[in-house]
């Protein structure tokens, strides 16, 4: 080569150096269009086009339409070729074997990097960026032919006379040179087929980045080179306007013939074959999954292969090998198919391109469904997936749908399952008759091609799902006189007889009830429904219950069909409540086995399910629905067990709360009728209304006080009766309201969880719950709509006043006494069990916690009933804001009764007030029974609480007639219990001060009764007061007695003063009592205890203070005499020195201040022992009187004195 490159006048070496006049730089061009299967960087369309090919570059519309290749380009006088400078006019003319040398040599150089190339990490940047390079270089000479000879190239007219220029002659053979040099380079880089393995691996590369290996841009650059081959032959023919190239020096050399039109034909069979086998063999090594995101060729190649037949003579070099010919075919075909979807320049076009190629697919699906040579599913799979494409692109053809019913018929109970896809496929199971709609619905409208929910088919969907989307093309097609629909329905009804009904499994019942669905989507509803409603009742009468669960879910399906489509659902739903009352009977027979039961409540749930669906989509309730609540439901929730009767329940609340709708366009508030009471609603809400309270009557009792799910279909209940109150059960009547509630609301025996949740949903003032809210924790997936929207009565405006107004004024016989008095007794007992369903260990349960969230509301709705707050404003009192704890509002409700009873001065008024606190407070001791038998601490605690303040502040008002009694049942039952336990102390401690003031202002009230008290108060002060006296003095002890607590007040008042002269008479009765000489026990607690007691107290009153002088009186000397007579025996015949030691201390100490005190003490001592007294004469001074007793030495120092 160095003679080639010696130095000339011609290019590549010019006379003047591109550095010597920057004018002569050559110009540097855009990249030209290439191959390229890396992925977008940009976030693109994956599935748009490379930028650099040729489609997206537009490089094949120009070529199609014989434009410049790159008009834009190759405008200067020189041009860059392997860097070096070259004319742009004459460089291809003169130097056409030096430049396809220097080609050559930059394939030898990318070959010699591949071979090279390692797995370093460090130099793998260096690498791409110099195959890259090379490959460029490559491209842009190719680039510069094809523009050469559009631009430069004429066909010769033939030989001149005379002589001609060296350049024409040269220019003249350029179509055979350049045609001897194409050949010789299809020659070396050889086909497709044959490179070797590691350049094929670079069409499988995973992880696509920026940064290649060689091999990559070494396989690109044969595609490049492969291609450009034809383009050059392409545009050679052209210009040669039609003249036959011949290669003269190959033509000299070997004596055969090379012509353009050969070597294309050639090349373009060899290369078609090439890629057909390199599709091949990536064919069979991927899953169908994987296998539908290639393009494919010409289906001419593809018959063979299929039928198994050899290749035409120009199709030789196809591979014999195939895993799957039929699968391959499918796929190519339809990849094929979407060429259609571009136009010349690459972008998406909305025109079909392509022609329709139904013919060769009808073959190819006959290859398919052919019963003698059964596919498996996931090929079967794959080709049905595939003609849905090719059915989204060239639009269905009834022939191809036939032939897949034909195959489908035959196989209608076949799972269709692909097992190493595992439960992938599942998600097309219909669990319920709106799934099974949108299921339906979703065959209907396919999704668009290339989409997502497209692509995800094979795995999301079973073949026979695929197939219903190409049937529901099929019956889609807008043809005049609908004869292909007809005809198709005619063939799917065809297909079915009794016999084969019977003999389908559940697998193929609901293929057959989601195949109707669609046809009847499709076509005449009414039509396919009767045909499908006759063929089911050829399944026989004992079928399983999962056969019952299809139908009844088939048959509803059809019915919120006929719903979407504002038809009368009349027939339909009597058939399904037919058949749903004969199961429910059996479910409650008692004869019937556990097991069958068990087996019974699949359809049934789904039934409940079903018609709930139907009742939450309905627009009107005006389509004949009610007609689905037969009375199977008298049958149905007697004999549910707890789980069953949960969803049962739910059941009906979901039902109750359609049947309170409006309806749409209607506000949420109750529009009411004046007169009738019963707002407007057609004839179907009210058979329906009637038919749940038939299903609700005799059922209330037994779910009322045992499970907490019943709340939300009760409440339902209940409002239903509210607003339709004529339309309730006979024996419901006259009050429905009063009834219902007393059973879930009133009746002491309820569970308080159950009334707590009940109640405040009917006294409050507004539901707070929207429609972007959260819904109330009691309910389960059927207390929420659908749609997402709660049901009415958590939106639905209730004024508090009317509801309250029909419980209070309302006829009410059944029940005794008003409905808001009822509402707070149940309150009341809610509070007072609130501890009743702690755990063992002290902990809150989870009813615990939710009956205290609940009853914090309750609380709040009751504090604002008319009559309560009624109560707390003649009392002045007002509940604080924010939220109210039951606890103190308990208390706050107390006060305000009695305050508001201490302020009545008519008897017929005080009379009824104690008849309604009678009626608010219930049987109090019965609610606290509970925490007596379990002795739960806070129980106990809580209940001596609220029983304490109900007896001080309701005092006057228990001591009257009509609530002594339960009075004397507080006392008996509370305060003088058979025994004391540790419970009872606790309990007691903090609690007794009540019962003492609220014991002593009963005593002096009471007319008849008030001895009777006294005697009772008595004996609890003096059972208490020995009860938790210590034995020895303690300064904590005492200070913290009940009974010290409870009689001490900071300001002396009449009541106050009466309690303690009561607590004072007992003292001295029953503690302060000697017998004989021997004091009484624990004497020193006692006397501190007393001390402690007049001290707290201001008392000025002597009938009081004198009360327990006798004692202590008593109590000193007795106690005196007893010290000095045991000294003095002790010390005989002396006086005891001891106590002459601490009388001189006690005279000195107290003498100047005491005097008269402590003479007096002395006088008393003189008289048990005069020698003591004696001895401490020089230590007194006024003491005659003491001197008296002392004989002839006192009179000895009474003359001294008086002497003195």
């Amino acid at each position: 080569m160095t003679e080639e490159f010696s130095q000339s006048l011609t290019p590549p070496v010019s006379p003047l150096s591109s550095t010597s006049d920057p004018s002569c730089e050559p110009t540097r061009f855009r990249p030209p269009p290439r191959f390229s299967c890396a992925s977008a960087q940009d976030g693109s369309d994956p599935a748009s086009l490379s930028s650099e090919g040729y489609m997206e570059k537009g490089t094949m519309k120009r070529l199609l339409l014989r434009l410049d290749p790159a008009p834009a380009d190759y405008e200067e006088d020189t041009v860059e070729i392997f860097g070096f400078p070259w004319v742009t006019e004459t460089a291809l003319v003169e130097s056409t074997k030096i430049l396809f040398g220097l080609l050559r040599q930059k394939l030898f150089r990318l070959e010699a990097l591949v071979q090279a190339s390692s797995h370093d990490f460090g130099q793998a940047g260096s690498l791409h960026y110099e195959a890259e390079d090379l490959r460029q270089q490559c491209v842009l000479f190719l680039q510069y032919v094809k523009v050469f000879l559009h631009r430069y190239l004429e066909a010769s007219s033939g030989p001149e006379d005379g002589p001609s220029h060296p350049y024409e002659e040269q220019e003249a053979q350029l179509p055979s040179a350049l045609l001897e040099e194409l050949f010789g380079l299809t020659l070396l880089i050889g086909r497709l087929k044959d490179l070797p393995a590691n350049l094929q691996s670079a069409l499988t590369m995973q992880n696509q980045g920026k940064i290649f290996p060689p091999a990559w841009h070494l396989l690109h650059l044969h595609l490049d080179i492969h291609w450009s081959v034809l383009e050059v032959l392409h545009l050679l023919g052209q210009k040669m306007h039609g003249q036959v190239v011949y290669a003269h020096q190959f033509v000299n050399l070997t004596g055969e013939n090379l012509t353009d039109c050969s070597l294309f034909e050639a090349h373009l069979c060899g290369l078609l074959c090439d890629l057909t086998g390199l599709a091949m063999g990536k064919y069979s090594k991927v899953r169908p999954t994987e296998a539908l995101s290639f393009w494919s060729y010409m289906n001419q190649l593809l018959q063979p292969l299929v039928m198994g037949r050899p290749p035409a003579e120009q199709y030789a070099g196809l591979p014999a090998h195939c895993k799957d010919p039929l699968g391959f075919t499918w796929w190519l075909v339809t990849h094929l198919a979407e060429l259609g979807r571009y136009s010349r320049n690459g972008k998406p076009h909305g025109e079909r391109q392509l022609e329709a190629n139904w013919s060769f697919v009808e073959d190819l699906l006959k290859t398919t469904c052919n019963p003698r040579d059964p596919l498996p599913e996931e090929q079967v799979r794959m080709h049905v997936l595939c003609c849905l494409s090719l059915c989204l692109q060239w639009g269905p053809s009834t022939a191809a749908v036939s032939t897949l019913w034909d195959y489908y018929s035959r196989n209608l109970s076949a799972p269709f399952s692909v097992p190493w896809l595992g439960v992938s496929g599942l998600g097309t199971v219909c669990r319920t008759p709106l799934a099974l709609l949108e299921h339906a619905r979703d065959c209907c409208n396919p999704a668009p091609l290339r989409s997502p929910g497209h692509t995800q088919l094979y795995r999301s969907a079973t073949s026979f799902h695929i197939f219903l989307r190409v049937l529901g093309l099929c019956l889609a097609q807008d043809s005049g006189s609908g004869a292909p629909r007809r005809q198709m329905k005619g063939r799917i009804y065809s297909k079915f007889s009794a016999k084969k009904m019977q003999d389908l499994s559940e697998a193929g019942l609901m293929h057959f009830l989601l195949l109707f669905m669609v046809v009847a989507r499709q076509v005449e509803l009414e039509d396919v429904a009767g045909r499908a409603c006759e063929l089911l009742g050829h399944l026989p009468a004992t079928c399983s219950p999962g056969h019952r669960s299809l139908v009844w879910r088939g048959q509803l399906a059809l019915l919120l069909l006929f719903q979407e489509r504002s038809l009368d659902v009349g027939a339909q739903a009597s058939w399904l409540a037919s058949s749903f009352n004969e199961t429910a009977k059996e479910f409650y027979d008692k004869t019937t086995e556990a097991s069958r039961r068990l087996a019974l409540w699949g359809p049934l749930g789904s039934y409940l399910e079903g018609v709930a669906e139907v009742f939450e989509t309905s627009a009107s309730l005006a389509l004949s629905e009610e007609k689905l609540l037969s009375e199977g439901f008298d049958w149905l929730l007697p004999a549910c067990r707890q789980s069953e009767l949960n969803s049962a329940l739910s059941f009906l609340q979901i039902v109750l709360s359609q049947l309170r709708s409006p309806g749409p366009g209607a506000g949420r508030a109750l529009s009411r009728v004046t007169g009738s009471g019963d707002p407007v609603r057609g004839p179907c809400r009210r058979r329906g209304d009637r038919r749940v309270f038939l299903s609700l009557r005799g059922f209330s009792r037994r779910t009322a006080v045992c499970v907490t799910h019943v709340t939300p279909p009760v409440r339902g209940f209940t409002l239903l009766a509210f607003d339709l109150p004529s339309s309730a059960p006979h024996d419901l009547q006259p009050g429905p309201v009063q009834s219902i509630m007393l059973c879930f609301g009133w009746d002491d025996m309820l569970h308080p969880l159950l009334v707590t949740r009940y109640l405040p949903h009917l006294l409050q003032n507004r539901y707070t719950s929207s429609r972007t809210g959260t819904p109330p924790p009691e309910q389960n997936r059927y207390t929420s709509s659908r749609t997402g929207t709660p049901p009415p009565e958590q939106v639905h405006l209730l004024q508090n006043s009317e509801l309250v107004s029909a419980l209070s004024s309302g006829p009410g016989s059944a029940v005794s006494g008003s409905g808001q008095a009822l509402s707070v007794r149940a309150w009341f007992r809610c509070v007072l069990q609130q501890h009743l369903y702690k755990n063992p260990d002290g902990s809150d349960s989870r009813a615990g916690r939710a009956a205290e969230e609940q009853l914090a509301e309750l609380t709040r709705l009751v504090l604002r009933l008319p009559d309560v707050d009624a109560l707390l404003q003649r009392a002045g009192l007002q509940p604080p804001a924010g939220k109210q704890e039951p606890n103190p509002a308990l208390e706050l409700f107390i006060k305000a009764v009695g305050r508001v009873y201490g302020g009545l001065q008519v008897l017929s008024e005080r009379s009824a007030m104690v008849g309604r606190a009678l009626d608010y407070m219930g049987d109090v001791l019965k609610y606290i029974k509970p925490y007596l038998v379990s002795k739960n601490q806070e129980g106990m605690q809580l209940a001596y609480w609220a029983v304490g303040c109900v007896v001080k502040h309701w005092s006057p008002l228990l001591a009257t007639s009509k609530a002594q009694q339960l009075l004397f049942r507080i006392v008996d039952g509370l305060l003088l219990p058979h025994s004391l336990t540790q419970q009872h102390d606790r309990a007691l401690r903090s609690s007794l001060p009540l019962y003492l003031q609220g014991l002593s202002v009963a005593c002096s009230v009471s007319q008849s009764q008030g001895v009777y008290l006294k005697k009772q108060l008595c004996t609890v002060i003096g059972r208490y007061l020995d009860h938790f006296l210590p034995a020895t003095p303690s300064t904590a002890a005492v200070a913290n007695h009940p009974v010290l607590l409870g009689v001490c007040e900071s300001s002396p008042s009449p009541r106050g003063a009466g309690l303690r002269r009561t607590t004072l008479q007992v003292l001295c009765d029953r503690f302060l009592q000697f017998k004989v000489h021997a004091p009484p026990p624990r004497l020193l607690s006692l006397l501190a205890f007393l001390l402690e007691l007049l001290r707290r107290n201001g008392d000025t009153d002597p009938l009081l203070l004198t009360v327990p002088l006798p004692s202590l009186l008593r109590c000193v000397m007795l106690a005196l005499q007893l010290v000095v007579e045991r000294c003095s025996a002790s010390s005989s015949p002396e006086p005891c020195g001891q106590m002459i030691s601490v009388l001189r201390t006690f005279v000195e100490e107290n003498e100047g201040v005491y005097e008269r005190l402590v003479y007096s003490a002395l006088e008393t001592v003189a008289i048990l022992d005069p020698r003591v007294v004696g001895e401490l004469v020089p230590n007194l001074s006024a003491y005659k009187k003491l001197l008296a007793h002392l004989g002839e030495s006192g009179q000895a120092e009474t003359v001294s004195l008086d002497q003195d």
